[in-house]
């Protein structure tokens, strides 16, 4: 089975090449993918190349295939695995193995054979023998493929945590009814905590979501309204920070000076993760969720109130099996739709370049559908390149009817149009 594939050589050095796979071994799949979602971290692995503690130090002669928010269908499966998975199972992966003897072992990162970026792969046993093979049972593939960013954001809330006075007791997960924050939320992974945190099971009463950047604040609130969080008890706030002289005062207000019981940090920035730290309330719980790139990152903490307020600092890289299989059932139920974090659709040319300009490409998150050939393109530039090209002219009509939200019925449309790759 031949496969094409874009493979990390060694730092910023992804090549999109056409190989041969090899046969399946007896405990082994053979699948084809067709939607992966482009990830920061995805970028970050391309620049540090072996550096990179999920990236093997032979990649210059064994490459792996990048990718982790992938979603497809099965092929073909190896005798140990035929009572479980069948030819034309739907599928998405956990890529957080955790296994034993390579804790950062991960598809996307690790492997020669499995990645998100790819036509056909091979998954390997270990992701069976750890359960992180999910069967889909939605329609769409593309929800598949952002379960995993929202199994992460899932996991980030169930980790923060808080105590009683005179207890030795974590309550884990954020506080119902409490007061949040999200900091530099309007970004793709905040727009997926925002819908967590007003449709999910523990909302909190109080919400209030910081940018810099107008247009994507514009954009959440155009998506989550105050009005919809209302019908769910959260009173719900967007605020641009870029011209307040005093942040921390200002946010504080919203709770009458009290402050927050769970602030998220959602860019890995030293002065906005000082900012969450005052404006903690006590007993507050600020979640790093922000993975930085930098090894060093370090930001200035009060030490007088971890030791008298009992504020704590958690942060969580990735979700686990239980999360992603939450943020499965929660997009079949249409609980959360994390639809509204996708503003650029591709086919596996793009991905590439698009992977190691990530940081430079404004909006949120960037759809590949690994069967075709698109170069990267704006949900909001469909209309005007529709003038010109049929394809986009009709994916703007349906985009238009659904909100301007990515959809079943434009990945249909497009599936079956789009030129093969």
């Amino acid at each position: 089975m031949k496969t094409k594939a874009v493979r990390l050589y060694g730092k910023n050095d992804l090549r999109l090449e056409e190989f041969e796979l090899p046969p399946i071994r007896e405990d082994e799949i053979l699948a084809k993918v067709i939607s992966d979602s482009l990830c920061m971290s995805s970028y970050k692995a391309a620049i540090q190349g072996s550096d990179h503690k999920r990236v093997p130090k032979d990649i210059d002669k064994n490459p792996v295939i990048i990718g982790h928010e992938f979603c497809g269908q099965i092929v073909e499966v190896g005798k140990k695995w035929q009572d479980k998975f069948k030819p034309g199972d739907k599928f998405t992966v956990q890529p957080a193995l955790n296994l034993k003897d390579n804790p950062y072992a991960a598809p996307g990162y690790s492997f020669q054979y499995i990645g998100g970026d790819a036509t056909y792969i091979i998954i390997p046993n270990e992701v069976m023998e750890q359960n992180c093979l999910l069967k889909y049972k939605g329609d769409a593939f593309f929800y598949g493929s952002l379960a995993e960013p929202m199994s992460c954001i899932i996991g980030a809330f169930h980790a923060s945590y808080h105590t009683q006075p005179g207890k030795y007791i974590h309550r884990m997960g954020t506080l119902e009814n409490g007061f949040m924050a999200i900091l530099a939320g309007a970004g793709p992974m905040g727009l997926g905590a925002i819908d967590y945190a007003v449709h999910g099971p523990k909302p909190p009463k109080l919400l209030v979501v910081t940018d810099i950047n107008q247009e994507r604040l514009d954009r959440a609130a155009s998506i989550y309204t105050q009005e919809d969080a209302k019908k769910y008890g959260v009173d719900l706030y967007y605020v641009n920070t870029a011209n307040i002289d005093d942040v921390e005062n200002y946010l504080l207000s919203f709770t009458d000076g009290r402050g927050f019981d769970d602030v998220f940090v959602f860019a890995p920035v030293r002065e906005l993760v000082e900012l969450a730290d005052k404006i903690l309330a006590r007993d507050g719980c600020l979640n790093f969720f922000a993975g930085p790139s930098d090894p060093n990152f370090s930001a200035l903490l009060n030490f007088y109130n971890v030791h008298y307020n009992s504020t704590h600092v958690v942060g969580t890289s990735g979700g686990n099996t239980d999360d992603m299989i939450e943020a499965l059932d929660l997009m079949a139920k249409g609980i959360v739709n994390p639809a509204a974090m996708i503003t650029h659709i591709g086919g596996l040319n793009c991905v590439a370049q698009t992977t190691l300009n990530l940081p430079k490409i404004p909006g949120g998150k960037k759809l590949i559908y690994t069967n075709i050939e698109l170069d990267l393109v704006a949900i909001e530039d469909f209309k005007e390149k529709g003038k010109e090209e049929p394809l986009f002219a009709e994916l703007a009509k349906i985009v238009e009817r659904n909100n301007g939200l990515w959809c079943k019925e434009a990945e249909d449309f497009l599936l079956e149009n789009a030129k093969k790759i």
